[in-house]
């Protein structure tokens, strides 16, 4: 009979104490995923897997150690114990290093309100190799596709339990459903590829298989016939497909661990301009039906909205309980973990505040620039922000799109860029990371 991760949390912890750790907390996944591929209507691979994955922290005074399995037997968990408390014994004092105080624990610990699991079947393989053939189906159907590189339809289910000798003791489920399609058009050097695909919490809410499959063809014909744009300083409009990688350069930027380094280009920007005194960036960690969610952080902390940017100015960094330590600051519940780390600091949900006008707009008053639709490699400084990245995308000329661009470089300052963005009003309500598309004033272009 299968044992909840509740009791196996426990066991690990009743472990700990008895290979002599002082403290320990323990963190236990249990999961199915399944994942069809497709090609040329045919199935081409199908995977299955079903496990639980088991990870205990001991620390013995102000030294810790982490080991992981995923081997539920009595005779594991005994030998992980023994095993995470004589690597303790040899680790290095860290004196920032320690489970939460009871008074620190989140007392509300019901993930219910936030809808993170779809309470319906799991689908059959074959529903999800339908999914994924008419996909497939739909971007053959455009004219000028020669073939669908592949079309992917999958499906995971999560149970997730974290407790430790502090008293701390919780859990939620996790399901995600999910359908992708990469088309490729054109013939022999002149062939282009381009993606849609979705991703949902809830079956019922992902967007349809024939609409994914439609999208990534016109993508992929969107990109024909790509030259070189010209070498110049213009304007670069990031697609809401990408604009969140600026955002997440800021998100990294403030993350506790890059701070208390001192390895981050806004190690000294609290309470600085980092936005435009209109946008402001807010943490969202209990937005339903959303994947960056979570009623608690992997320290048992409890998770709250906050404003990291507001108004334009820096507010906070993100910290779990050790970076906090060292930078003298509480922690912002911001924990996260998998089973074989220790806690490191991440953010959850976030949203940027959207402009007032359409991304048509933005390209109809952007003038002579480039509309990045994706990106390749990057040469990213953490210590001063200077940005470089490979790009494609498409070309404006006098507010109209002209044609696709490809092999170039687009180059700035982070600072510099985001303190002069300009959003969209085009962000998905349903991601993670709530993101318009972004307009960067001006910004370095090495073409041709």
């Amino acid at each position: 009979m299968t044992q909840p991760i509740a009791d196996l949390s426990e066991k690990l912890l009743d472990a700990a104490r008895q290979a002599g750790a002082g403290a320990a907390d323990a963190m236990v996944i249990r999961g199915t995923s399944v994942n069809i591929d497709v090609r040329n209507g045919t199935l081409e691979q199908a995977e299955r897997s079903e496990g639980t994955d088991l990870g205990l922290r001991v620390f013995l005074g102000q030294r810790s150690a982490t080991v992981s399995a995923s081997d539920t037997s009595d005779r594991t968990i005994t030998e992980m114990a023994e095993r995470a408390v004589a690597m303790a014994a040899e680790a290095p004092e860290d004196p920032h290093s320690g489970l939460a105080d009871t008074a620190q624990l989140a007392t509300d610990r019901d993930a219910s309100a936030l809808e993170l699991s779809d309470p319906t079947a799991e689908p059959s393989p074959e529903e999800l190799q339908r999914d994924a053939l008419e996909a497939e189906s739909a971007a053959l159907a455009v004219q000028g596709v020669s073939q669908v590189q592949s079309a992917s339809a999958g499906y995971s289910a999560r149970e997730i339990h974290l407790a430790a000798s502090n008293g701390f003791s919780g859990g939620y489920d996790r399901t995600d459903r999910g359908l992708s399609c990469v088309a490729i058009a054109g013939t022999g050097t002149g062939m282009e590829r381009d993606y849609d695909a979705d991703s949902r919490i809830f079956q019922n809410d992902l967007r349809s298989a024939a609409e994914i499959g439609q999208r990534a063809a016109e993508r992929a014909l969107a990109r024909l016939d790509a030259r070189k744009p010209p070498t110049g300083t213009y304007p670069v409009l990031f697609d809401e497909r990408i604009s969140s990688s600026l955002i997440g350069h800021l998100l990294a930027a403030v993350n506790g661990t890059s701070v208390a380094r001192g390895a981050s280009w806004l190690r000294d920007a609290m309470g600085q301009q980092v936005l435009p005194d209109t946008l402001s960036l807010l943490e969202e960690p209990h937005r339903p039906r959303a994947a960056g969610s979570r009623p608690f952080d992997a320290e048992g902390l409890p998770t709250r909205a906050r404003s990291i940017v507001e108004n334009g100015i820096l507010t906070g960094w993100t910290l779990d309980l050790a970076t906090g330590r060292k930078l003298g600051m509480p922690s912002t519940g911001n924990a996260t973990r998998g089973t074989s780390s220790a806690p490191s600091p991440g953010t959850w949900n976030v949203t940027l505040t959207p402009g007032t006008v359409s991304r048509d707009d933005l390209i109809r008053d952007m003038g002579n620039g480039l509309l990045v639709t994706s990106m390749i490699g990057s040469t990213i400084n953490p210590n001063t922000g200077d940005y470089s990245r490979g790009a494609a995308g498409l070309w404006i000329e006098n507010g109209e799109i002209t044609g696709a661009v490809n092999e170039c470089t687009i180059a700035g300052n982070l600072r510099d860029m985001l303190t002069s963005v300009v959003p969209a009003n085009d962000a998905r309500r349903h991601l993670s990371r709530r993101v318009p598309s972004l307009l960067v004033p001006g910004m370095t272009l090495a073409g041709n």
